[in-house]
């Protein structure tokens, strides 16, 4: 079960964060640019991005942000999933036209916070975060299966 008992407070346009570290401000460089220097830690993932291009430089990455510039466009999630897969432990934040449907399932793929275009009602998005108790599949969240807690009893 999320807890969703508190939202989290973060930079500028986060609206939900849920970490204890410090947050960083911005994604600062794109994909490409990323790649090529050797100090940046933080980036933006766009539409068409690549994510497996930064499967390298995932230990120097405190930030990886991932644009939704609609929502219908879901490339983002598949971003998250294999980012998440790989290990990636940093602030995976969605940002753009993220919508309160949109955000359990987008916690399931792994971003632990999110920078909507449009401000979120804070009570509508507790209740999306809840939304499901239980789950079948394996996510980045870790969450524990109906099939686990059923051979747990």
């Amino acid at each position: 079960m999320v807890d969703t008992t508190n939202l989290g407070t973060s930079p500028d346009e986060v609206q939900f964060r849920f970490r204890d570290d410090e947050p960083v401000d911005h994604g600062t460089v794109t994909v490409d640019a990323c790649c090529d220097q050797t100090n940046a830690a933080a980036v933006r993932i766009e539409p068409g991005d690549d994510a497996r291009l930064l499967l390298p430089f995932l230990d120097r990455l405190a930030l990886v942000e991932i644009n939704f510039p609609s929502f219908g466009d879901g490339r983002g999630y598949s971003a998250a999933r294999i980012l998440r897969e790989a290990g990636y432990t940093g602030e995976l934040r969605a940002v753009g036209d993220v919508l309160i449907d949109q955000l359990s399932h987008m916690r399931r793929c792994g971003f632990d916070s999110f920078a909507p275009d449009k401000r979120l009602d804070e009570e509508d998005a507790a209740r999306a975060f809840a939304t499901w108790d239980n789950v079948y599949q394996r996510a980045a969240d870790r969450r524990s299966t109906i099939a686990d807690k059923r051979h747990e009893a």
